[in-house]
C-alpha cells in the first residue's frame, strides 16, 4: 500500500552509485576507500577553537535566512579577490546547508515542467536527480578525454532545442578533474546568450587547479546576469561535514532562490557558518598547504596508474583521477567490484556518472599518501591476476612513493592538526 503514496519521479529515481560503492567499503574497515571525495585533513585549529567559542557563548540560534551578514561579506570578499567576481553580499549572496542545497534551490528557481537542461558527461551523479525532481529533463553532452574532458562549443550547439533552459556546468570537474580556460568559456559563453540559457555553475572545487587560476564562467562580460554561482567550504577547506555552501546571482535570481531556502531550511547551521567564517579568515594558508599536498598526490598517484596500464590523463583540478580500464575487457562496474573483492580497493564505476564514463573508473587522491601508495600496489596485482601470463599489465613499484616521509607525506603533516 505504501508503494503506492511515493511519487513516480522519487520511485523512478536510482540510489547514488557513489554512495552504494561507499557504503560497501564503509563495513569493512579494512578497505582502502578511494571512493568519497572527502579530503583526509582535520578543520585547522583556529576555525575549531573559534567555533567552540561561539558554542560557548550561545550561539546557536537562527541567522539571517540568507547567512550571517559577515560571513556574506567575507565570501564577497574571497570571490573578488580570488576569482574576479563582484557580488553584494546584501543581496547577491545565499549560504546554504552546503552546495548541495544550492544546487537544488537554483534548478527548482529556473525550471518548469519539461524545460531542459544540458550536462556535460561523464558529471557529478547527483545532477540528473536534481534536475528530475526540479520538473526538468536532461541533456547529457559527452565530453571526450583526448579533447580532456572539455565541454565544447561544436557539441553544446548540437545538443540545443527550443526546449533547453539551462545550461549546468562543473568546471573542475568531477569525476575527470578536467578544467575550461577563459578561452574554452568564451564560445560557450556566446551560445549562452544567443539561446538565452541560464547557466548554473557548480565551482565546488575552483581552489583546487594545479595550474592556471580557475576562471568562473560568471566572470565573463555579460554572463554574471544569467549566471548562478555554487561552491561551498567542504573540498577546499576539508569541511564536508559542516554542510555550508553558496549560492551567488543577480537580485532577481537571488531573491527568487532565497524564498525557497526560507521555506526548506530557515538557514545554514550557524555553528558551520561560523566555521566557515573563520576560515576564511584564518585557514586560507592551510587551505593552500591542503591543496600543495593534493598536487603532489596527483602527480605520484597518475603516474603510478599508468604504469599499470592504466591510461589516466593528467587532471588539471579537482582530487580525482579517471584512469580508463577498458583495456581489461571488464565494464567499469565490473572492474570496481571485483577491485573491492580482489584487491581490498574501493573506487566508482565511470557508468555511474553518465554515457561518457562507461570505461572509466573514479580515484579519489585525497585519501593519505600511505593509503594510495598500498592501493597502487593492489591494483597492480589485481592487474597482473586479470592477466593470463601475468606480465601484461606490469607494475613498477620503483615508481610508486614509499611509507617513508615522501613529499606527499611532507605535504599532509604541514597542515597539521
Amino acid at each position: 500500500m505504501s508503494g503506492n503514496w511515493i511519487c513516480q519521479t522519487v520511485r523512478e529515481l536510482p540510489p547514488s552509485g557513489i554512495r552504494a560503492f561507499f557504503e560497501t567499503a564503509a563495513n569493512d574497515k579494512d578497505l582502502i576507500q578511494l571512493g568519497v571525495g572527502e579530503p583526509d585533513f582535520r578543520v585547522p585549529e583556529s576555525v575549531r577553537k573559534a567555533c567552540i567559542r561561539a558554542l560557548n557563548r550561545g550561539e546557536t540560534g537562527y541567522s539571517s535566512n540568507a547567512g550571517l551578514p559577515e560571513l556574506r561579506g567575507e565570501i564577497a570578499g574571497y570571490l573578488s579577490a580570488g576569482f574576479g567576481l563582484s557580488y553584494d553580499p546584501g543581496t547577491e549572496i545565499i549560504v546554504t546547508m552546503g552546495s548541495s542545497e544550492a544546487l537544488d534551490i537554483a534548478l527548482r528557481t529556473v525550471l518548469s515542467p519539461g524545460d531542459e537542461v544540458i550536462i556535460p558527461s561523464p558529471g557529478y551523479v547527483a545532477y540528473a536527480p536534481m534536475v528530475a525532481l526540479g520538473g526538468g529533463t536532461v541533456l547529457p553532452v559527452e565530453t571526450k578525454r583526448e579533447e580532456g574532458f572539455k565541454l565544447t562549443a561544436e557539441a553544446l550547439r548540437r545538443s540545443i532545442t527550443s526546449r533547453t533552459k539551462a545550461l549546468l556546468v562543473n568546471y573542475p570537474n568531477n569525476p575527470t578533474g578536467a578544467v575550461m580556460t577563459r578561452r574554452d568559456w568564451e564560445p560557450i559563453a556566446e551560445l549562452a546568450a544567443l539561446h538565452d540559457l541560464v547557466v548554473i555553475s557548480d565551482e565546488v572545487y575552483a581552489e583546487l587547479t594545479y595550474g592556471d587560476r580557475h576562471v568562473s564562467i560568471a566572470s565573463l562580460p555579460g554572463m554574471k546576469e544569467r549566471t548562478i554561482v555554487i561552491s561551498g567550504f567542504s573540498k577546499a577547506f576539508a569541511m564536508t561535514g559542516w554542510r555550508v555552501g553558496y549560492c551567488c546571482a543577480c537580485g532577481e535570481l537571488a531573491a527568487a532562490m532565497l524564498k525557497i531556502h526560507q521555506y526548506i531550511a530557515m538557514c545554514a547551521p550557524v555553528p558551520g557558518q561560523i566555521a566557515a567564517l573563520e576560515s576564511l579568515r584564518s585557514g586560507l594558508e592551510a587551505k593552500d598547504r591542503m591543496k600543495a599536498a593534493f598536487d603532489a598526490r596527483r602527480a605520484l598517484f597518475v603516474e603510478g596508474l599508468n604504469a599499470l596500464g592504466l591510461p589516466c590523463h593528467m587532471p588539471d583540478g579537482a582530487f580525482y583521477a579517471f584512469p580508463s580500464v577498458a583495456g581489461t575487457g571488464l565494464t567499469s562496474e565490473q572492474f570496481a567490484l571485483r577491485l573491492v573483492r580482489e584487491a581490498g580497493v574501493a573506487v566508482v564505476p565511470g557508468s555511474v556518472f553518465g554515457p561518457g564514463g562507461e570505461g572509466y573508473v573514479r580515484c579519489s587522491y585525497a585519501a593519505s599518501s600511505g593509503q594510495l601508495s598500498e592501493a597502487l600496489r593492489q591494483i597492480g596485482r589485481f592487474m597482473a591476476s586479470l592477466s593470463s601470463g601475468g606480465n601484461a599489465f606490469h607494475f613498477q613499484e620503483d615508481r610508486i612513493p614509499g611509507r617513508g616521509e615522501s613529499g606527499i607525506e611532507a605535504g599532509a603533516a604541514a597542515v597539521g592538526t
